[in-house]
């Protein structure tokens, strides 16, 4: 991933690069290909022409803006196309590349002299050098100075020839700055041990640390040694539900050797049900590549936590890991386009990404296409939000992170949670640590509360538009804090992240004496809140009995609704911390012992507050949410929303099939009725249902006692009316 550009209007706010004439009549512009850093004042002079390229030429596939709308509409509550998936071999054949297409591509690839090396349904990778690849893409590539480093890029926006028409997405690898990826957690590499230190809780404030100095004038608890899959259960409403059914993938680089045997142990130890002999299973590339630029061994501690967590919070889910061959951008478009390409899963997570400025137009194309291609068949894709808060302390720029930026995805962001004595959820709070030290004589924190240490990615971006779920519910403070457009926030949703009260997890790791153990620690990050959420819609998606696909849209249709805590920063209306203990060489206590106070609820520049925000999204899954997604009996519409397309013509009702008398609905607040009439409801929380009676005066209304939710009307227009609540 490379730079940061303005927003593109039109087509690319779908993720779809417009064509426009370039240099006359007879070729269009590949727009997003030039980088923001490759400017005049960073341009150290042109390429040498044998210098080698190698670059990635994506197909726009029959009907790009088509697919984009075909994946808006089935993932729309509001759309009579809501959850009409196709396969994964219609969506090819409705939306991909024709033969001729490709075979075009790449005639004009070859004919520029560059070398074929490869070619999928989505791209044809090429090779060459300098001189053969500005022939083909109508651009010089330059030496640019970008930080302290020199990179090639297009000197100008790169072109196709027109005669293609239109039938090229976007061109990847004309610039070679590094296009790579990072998991997002504090997890150690497992070639070296690393163990927590006591004291802990066992559950939240179940040992206060009372012979430690106060915080916030009171006596903290200990952290907590590690939530386990029954805690996390609780405290997010999973009930009897346990993904049965349900097809769970997870992304990251590489493979960890021992993921099988950590995963069985970790759940014999815990009580989580043993896998079956084919619940979890690997689809892995022939090779390996960039093990050192990647830190490939820290990869594997990332996989063991996601297969870990989706497992403990979901036990009866099937889980597929799919390992890229290096976290660099090409190998990790490739694992998700496998997913999709043989719909290996229904629900994705992918606990990895960058920084929006490590982000071109290009590769943001590619990513959205991939989750459109997704979106159509049913796939939903979920990714952490990052851990480093606004990225100001990180990168001294206040950015979000991606692809956790995509209109298209699912952004997770991070809490620090509370259960209690008997796995009683007690509340939670953004997830924002400040870190101070216990002082020499034990009397006091030093420079208490402390620096910023690490918390959840949040934020607004700067190159993606707002997309039309966000709308009425993301405050403009927020939408529009880069300007005057409305651009997308992350995150959209959130669960437990925080290391301090984090999540246990098995491991095979190397210890001191060179022996390789199966051993335990407490861990966090977004990379743990990523696989619980996708855990948790395996709940709801078993309670739903069908693919809830991408699932934005009824995420943000549920907003303000029980089915959601609305977490802050101060829930229980003071500040918040715990006390920690760590082994100085992060195994024993021989190198001493590290105490520490960590302050919550402190996420940099980002705020935790009522209703929706940019650490926690629209809240965390209550006991209501998994249920919330169950279909009534009869009913075809969104899990838990019911769709309300706009009335027909004529003020008819908009019946179901198969729909009779007395069948339960709802009505849009203050949304038009059925005959002209309108009705403005209050709203105290999630809409009540009405029932609609035979036909008998069209807008004839009946108002039935208010609940706890809504005034209960009755409709007296037909069979059962198409309409929901927002």
């Amino acid at each position: 991933m490379a730079a940061t550009l303005p927003l593109l209007a039109g087509a690319l706010a779908l993720g779809i690069p417009t064509a426009n004439a370039a240099d006359g009549p007879s070729r269009d512009t590949l727009t997003g290909t030039k980088p923001a850093w490759a400017t005049a004042k960073a341009d150290k002079g042109a390429s040498s022409d044998n210098s080698q390229v190698s670059a990635r030429v994506y197909f726009a596939g029959r009907n790009a803006s088509g697919l984009a709308a075909y994946a808006k509409a089935v993932s729309d509550p509001n759309s009579a196309s809501y959850g009409k998936y196709l396969s994964a071999k219609q969506t090819q054949a409705r939306f991909g590349a024709t033969k001729a297409q490709v075979a075009a591509v790449t005639s004009w690839l070859k004919s520029a002299g560059l070398k074929v090396t490869g070619t999928t349904q989505h791209y044809v990778s090429v090779t060459g050098d300098v001189a053969a690849a500005e022939k083909a893409f109508g651009t010089q590539l330059h030496n640019y100075a970008k930080g302290n480093k020199t990179y090639r890029a297009p000197s100008k926006t790169a072109s196709a020839p027109a005669a293609l028409n239109g039938a090229v997405l976007t061109v990847t690898g004309l610039d070679n700055a590094p296009h790579k990826a990072t998991h997002d957690d504090t997890l150690p590499p497992p070639d070296a041990v690393f163990k927590n230190s006591g004291p802990f809780s066992s559950y939240f404030g179940s040992n206060i640390a009372s012979t430690l100095p106060d915080a916030y004038g009171t006596k903290i608890p200990y952290a907590i040694q590690g939530y386990t899959g029954k805690q996390l259960r609780a405290a997010y409403g999973a009930g009897k539900r346990t993904g049965k059914g349900v097809r769970v993938a997870i992304t990251d680089a590489y493979a960890s050797p021992t993921i099988a045997f950590d995963a069985a142990t970790y759940a014999k130890n815990h009580g989580d049900s043993a896998y079956n002999s084919s619940q979890l299973r690997q689809v892995l590339p022939g090779t390996y590549t960039q093990t050192e630029a990647c830190g490939a061994a820290g990869w594997y501690g990332e996989e063991t936590l996601d297969v870990e967590a989706v497992h403990a919070v979901a036990p009866d889910a099937s889980i597929t890991y799919v390992g890229a061959a290096s976290c660099f951008d090409n190998d990790l478009l490739d694992s998700l386009n496998k997913i999709v390409d043989n719909h290996l899963a229904d629900i994705v997570s992918n606990s990895w990404g960058d920084i929006e400025a490590n982000q071109t137009p290009d590769l943001a194309a590619a990513y959205d296409q991939t989750f459109q291609f997704g979106a159509v068949e049913g796939i939903g894709f979920y990714f952490s939000s990052g851990d480093n808060g606004d990225e100001v302390a990180n990168t001294k720029t206040k950015q979000v992170d991606t692809p956790a930026n995509s209109a298209w995805v699912t952004a997770v962001g991070g809490t620090s949670l509370a259960v209690g004595k008997g796995d009683k959820y007690q509340f939670e709070t953004g997830w924002g640590t400040e870190k101070a030290a216990l002082a020499a004589d034990g009397k006091s924190w030093t420079g208490f509360p402390g620096a910023f240490t690490s918390g959840a990615g949040g934020g607004t971006s700067k190159t993606v538009a707002q997309p039309f779920y966000q709308k009425g519910v993301v405050p403009g403070a927020l939408a529009k804090a880069n300007g005057t457009t409305a651009m997308r926030t992350v995150p959209d949703i959130a669960a437990v992240a925080d290391p301090n009260t984090g999540f246990k997890v098995g491991q095979t790791q190397t210890f001191p004496d060179g022996s390789q153990q199966y051993s335990e620690y407490r861990i966090g990050g977004t990379s743990l809140a990523a696989p619980v959420i996708a855990a948790v819609q395996a709940l709801a998606q078993e309670a739903a009995g069908k693919a809830i696909g991408f699932a934005n849209p009824t995420i943000y249709a549920k907003y303000g609704s029980k089915a959601y805590h609305d977490v802050t920063d101060t829930p229980t209306g003071s500040e918040l911390a715990v006390a920690r203990v760590d082994f100085a060489n992060s195994f024993d206590a021989s190198g001493g012992l590290l105490t520490s106070v960590r302050s919550l609820g402190k996420d940099s520049s980002l705020k935790a507050v009522r209703g929706y925000d940019d650490v926690t999204g629209v809240g965390t899954p209550t006991s209501d949410y998994v249920e919330s997604n169950a279909s009534p009996q009869g009913h075809p519409g969104a899990p838990g929303t019911r769709p309300r397309p706009p009335p027909p013509a004529g003020g008819g009702a908009s019946a179901f099939p198969g729909g009779s008398a007395a069948q339960r609905c709802r009505i849009p607040r203050g949304g038009k009725l059925p005959g002209g009439a309108t009705r403005s409801l209050t709203r105290w929380g999630r809409p009540a249902p009405f029932t609609a009676l035979p036909r008998r005066r069209p807008g004839r209304l009946h108002v039935g006692r208010p609940t706890p939710h809504c005034v209960a009307l009755t409709i007296t227009l037909g069979p059962c009316l198409n309409y929901a609540s927002p």
